[in-house]
């Protein structure tokens, strides 16, 4: 494999220098993390089905007129994106209490809520990614309110057709994060389009019929059958990938 350029290395990516400006290569990795890092684990064959999952999912969305980073898969670990400036936000969607969400507001978990809500938090692991509002974001300068803007509508967009997608195949989304970045074309013009990945690791997916979850939450709260439940999600999209989710040697980094 050849030696590319280590840019960053996150809890569950690695991004190197891409073939051709404006490019990068996403490399995804079977860490997995929980807590804000206070957990951590593999969870074996994560980086491949996530990898196949994001593609299929941001595929889709691109063909519903919904910009995304995405370019295409290289291979069984890593995708070719378009470079971004990323917005520092998490852009929480919650269809149905979970998580933190139940704790805060004393909830049920699994209980409707009166309509999709909406969150953003501050994406900065060493103060826990702490929830803010739009004074705060428009305030230190993170993203104006045409951003917000466009990043709401997006959002919105993105909930209603994932939502739909996933519902088809016998799974309730129940919360999801997203994140998005600035890009700019070859005319030096902006848009906002959707950047990372969107998993397991970063929904979470119960099934329709038992409730029974199928996200990261299985290795945060001990559950068992982690890689099954993944594993699960691709053979309902029809994703699976044909030898299954078999281990490939990771890139060799230069400094």
């Amino acid at each position: 494999m050849s030696r590319r350029k280590q840019i960053y290395e996150g809890k569950a990516k690695i991004l190197f220098e891409g073939p051709e400006p404006g490019t990068i290569i996403q490399y995804f990795k079977d860490d997995a993390t929980a807590f804000n890092n206070k957990k951590k684990g593999t969870i074996t064959g994560k980086g491949v089905l996530n990898n196949r999952i994001s593609e299929f999912l941001m595929t889709r969305l691109e063909e519903m007129g919904i910009p995304t980073h995405f370019v295409r898969r290289l291979n069984m670990r890593e995708q070719l994106v378009r470079e971004v400036e990323i917005i520092p936000l998490e852009v929480v969607v919650r269809n149905v209490a979970a998580g933190s969400f139940c704790q805060r507001f004393g909830l049920q978990e699994g209980a409707s809520l009166p309509r999709s809500i909406i969150e953003y938090c501050y994406k900065n692991d060493e103060l826990g990614d702490p929830m803010v509002s739009e004074e705060h974001i428009t305030a230190f300068g993170w993203a104006d309110t045409r951003d917000l803007d466009d990043i709401m509508a997006l959002t919105l967009r993105i909930n209603d057709y994932l939502s739909g997608l996933f519902l088809g195949v016998g799974i309730k989304l129940v919360d999801f994060k997203l994140e998005f970045g600035r890009h700019w074309n070859e005319h030096d013009e902006m848009r906002i389009i959707l950047a990372d990945e969107i998993s397991p690791d970063c929904c979470r997916l119960w099934d329709m019929k038992t409730n029974e979850k199928m996200d990261k939450d299985r290795f945060r709260r001990d559950l068992g059958k982690v890689e099954e439940a993944y594993q699960e999600v691709a053979r309902r999209l029809g994703i699976l990938p044909e030898s299954g989710p078999r281990d490939l040697r990771g890139p060799e980094t230069m400094q």
